[in-house]
């Protein structure tokens, strides 16, 4: 089994977060995760900021802000 990077993980969190991930690959992305804390943190701040703007009702996000948003998230995919 092929380890992962960084840059692996980073693709794969937003899979990993929906749960959309071949076994393998989620061990592999696990695995990571407990030896690097660069990217245990990183998780850990996706996580917060889905919960928090998950929190937020639809009319009070800026639609810009909304928008630049998505397409950042986009882009780590």
């Amino acid at each position: 089994m092929e380890d992962m990077d960084c840059q692996d993980l980073v693709e794969l969190v937003t899979a990993y977060l929906e749960d959309d991930m071949d076994p393998d690959a989620r061990v592999r992305f696990e695995s990571h995760l407990g030896e690097c804390p660069g990217c245990a943190t990183y998780l850990e701040q996706i996580e917060q900021t889905v919960h928090t703007l998950g929190a937020l009702p639809p009319d009070e996000l800026d639609p810009t802000l909304r928008d630049r948003l998505l397409a950042a998230f986009r882009e780590w995919r």
